[in-house]
């Protein structure tokens, strides 16, 4: 059996620390001996923006993701928003992006340096409080993969998010039709009623980890903004 072998940690603000670990060919980071994410199971991850972004009706999206990583959902925004799509990507640890420029730079390739993309180091609740107050514009989508679920599993403060309030906030957010997508390792059928509290349309959907139906099952919610 391969060892694991730790490239890199990194402190989270107010939350534990993470641990990008090689396993063969593959990365991995960690959240002590939870796996956030690997490079061997990233298509979920990636169809959080594809199956969303293909709901919209806006030709140009203003597209707001929550959490970097390893850049799967970034990645396949950028191809799916078109050429004057726009996207924001809130990532509060500033370590994942030297990781993404050194040991990650395989998967990375040039993509932090397309000007539809702009990563900013920060809460993503602060920039949905900043489409609300009017200091930025709405967004037609916002895209959450900050947890393994809707639950503050990587710091406490984004248990925030998934409230009620939070969520309304989030609805606040998005211009008429848009759409919050969150992706989840497990299904949570108390989120889908507190989505549904918020004032959303909801569609939960089942995706595989990896192509050609392989993998575990993950869960994504698509709740539109009426």
């Amino acid at each position: 059996m391969l060892p694991r072998e730790t490239i890199a940690t990194a402190e989270i603000p107010g939350g534990d620390t993470l641990t990008l670990v090689s396993h063969g060919r593959d990365f991995i980071i960690m959240l002590g001996r939870d796996e956030l994410m690997g490079t061997r199971m990233q298509f979920s991850e990636e169809q959080l923006a594809v199956l969303a972004l293909a709901e919209l009706d806006a030709k140009d999206p203003r597209v707001l993701i929550g959490g970097y990583g390893m850049g799967f959902t970034y990645r396949a925004a950028l191809a799916a928003v078109g050429e004057d799509g726009e996207l924001v990507v809130a990532e509060i640890v500033p370590d994942i992006l030297d990781w993404a420029k050194g040991p990650l730079q395989h998967l990375t390739g040039n993509t932090l340096d397309d000007p539809r993309g702009e990563v900013v180091i920060c809460d993503v609740a602060a920039l949905i409080d900043d489409a609300n107050d009017g200091t930025c514009e709405k967004f037609d989508a916002i895209l959450l993969d900050v947890d393994n679920g809707p639950d503050g599993i990587v710091r406490d403060q984004n248990s925030r998010i998934y409230t009620r309030t939070g969520l309304a906030k989030a609805r606040e957010a998005l211009n008429p039709g848009g759409i919050l997508s969150v992706w989840s390792a497990a299904p949570d059928h108390k989120f889908t009623k507190r989505l549904k509290d918020a004032g959303f349309d909801v569609e939960v959907r089942e995706v595989r980890a990896r192509p050609y139906n392989k993998g575990p099952r993950h869960t994504i919610w698509f709740a539109r903004n009426r």
